[in-house]
């Protein structure tokens, strides 16, 4: 089993964002789980982790913003 955080992990996600716009990561091989929907493109997870680092600098709901 790969460890979540190892730099190996090869396979492919998707950055996902809720109507409220909050972010997650979901294997691409996968639909997105209702309510959340796909953004980009499909890339490792690292790529997928910066990108939300750079983007969600707000955590709170939007709701509460």
């Amino acid at each position: 089993m790969v460890n979540p955080g190892d730099v190996r992990d090869r396979k492919l996600y998707w950055v996902v964002v809720n109507h409220e716009e909050q972010y997650s990561i979901w294997p691409a091989d996968r639909d997105p789980p209702a309510g959340w929907r796909a953004i980009g493109e499909a890339a490792e997870k690292a790529t997928c982790l910066a990108h939300i680092a750079k983007v969600w600098t707000d955590m709170r709901p939007s709701s509460v913003r």
